[in-house]
């Protein structure tokens, strides 16, 4: 006997010749009610087919892979990537001290009232001029050999359980950040994550030119997204994304399954009228440390006082520019 398929046009196309694991990813079944023609003998483990009731089986196109987009600073990581290594760079000669000190008060700002976009911005040109002129390969070594005690700590479990969950079911795993892709990389490898679309900076000779070739933030990220289902193939109404920002919300849209993650407040009230998934993320808890007095060179309670104030002058900032669009 021949095993079909019934369509609801009535068409029968033969499976036969088919490999078990293109039909087994291939069908889909829906109940109705009359009499199937066959319940196939590849679903069941079978040689011959099963007459069954109240089953239809529909063969399609070979269903195109799923991919899982994760935003990386506050979705993954409960810290700011691009701010993270400081100190690090610090020790090693890379930065002054008054421009780790900069860093540290832009995190600060960042992980308590996060950035508007104008501010992620601001905080991409002094970044890019910052890094002009580093050693590709000493950028590299330095992030890798502190990576463990820098960033490993601040990964949230819940989103390491979530990655191997998307694994486990055959899902390709992409991190996307609007970070460069020299610091997102060595996280990535951490975390067994081999594919990464971040801000991608130009080399010349081995070294930073401070120019940005690729800004991933907004609509670039959704840009990107599609630009690589298309090159791969992937099914983005299949597909799932996460993030923490409300700047993230095209990225989200351009899926499926968008899941809004430790939300700001505005991704919050977009994610809840749109009825996306919602997730918080624990474990660790975000956390601020201050960096040693000795290793800035001022005291800790001046460190203190300017973490004060840089926060606050985010939140004036912050309510400036929603008067003044609002104006």
């Amino acid at each position: 006997m021949t095993c079909a398929t019934r369509t609801r046009k009535g068409l029968r196309k033969s499976v036969d010749n088919l490999p078990i694991s293109s039909i087994q990813n291939a069908i889909t079944v829906d109940n109705f009610n009359t009499p199937c023609t066959c319940v196939s003998a590849f679903a069941r483990g079978m040689r011959r087919p099963y007459r069954g009731f109240g089953v239809r089986l529909t063969l399609m196109a070979t269903l195109k892979p799923v991919a899982a987009f994760f935003d990386l600073d506050k979705t993954i990581i409960a810290t700011s990537s691009a701010y993270a290594f400081g100190k690090e760079f610090f020790n090693n000669g890379l930065i002054t001290r008054q421009d780790a000190l900069d860093l540290y008060l832009s995190k600060a700002s960042y992980m308590l009232v996060g950035h508007s976009s104008d501010q992620m911005d601001a905080s991409r040109d002094h970044l890019s001029q910052l890094i002009k002129g580093w050693d590709v390969d000493e950028v590299t070594r330095i992030t890798t050999d502190t990576m463990h005690h820098v960033v490993a700590p601040a990964i949230y479990s819940e989103a390491r359980e979530l990655i191997e969950e998307h694994r486990a079911a055959g899902h390709e795993v992409i991190i996307i950040s609007a970070s460069a892709d020299i610091l997102v990389e060595p996280i990535a490898a951490e975390l067994g994550v081999d594919t990464v679309v971040a801000t991608a900076l130009e080399v010349v000779d081995g070294k930073l030119t401070g120019t940005i070739l690729r800004y991933l933030k907004g609509d670039a990220k959704a840009e990107a997204i599609e630009q690589f289902a298309r090159e791969h193939d992937y099914d983005l109404a299949r597909s799932y994304a996460y993030s923490d920002s409300a700047t993230d919300i095209p990225m989200l849209a351009a899926v499926g399954n968008p899941v809004a993650v430790n939300p700001d407040r505005a991704l919050r009230k977009h994610a809840m009228s749109q009825g996306w998934q919602l997730r918080t993320f624990k474990n660790p808890e975000p956390l601020i440390q201050m960096p040693n007095a000795r290793e800035v060179g001022i005291g800790a309670g001046v460190i203190a006082g300017l973490t004060a104030l840089a926060v606050v002058g985010t939140l004036v900032t912050r309510a400036v520019i929603r008067e003044n669009r609002s104006a």
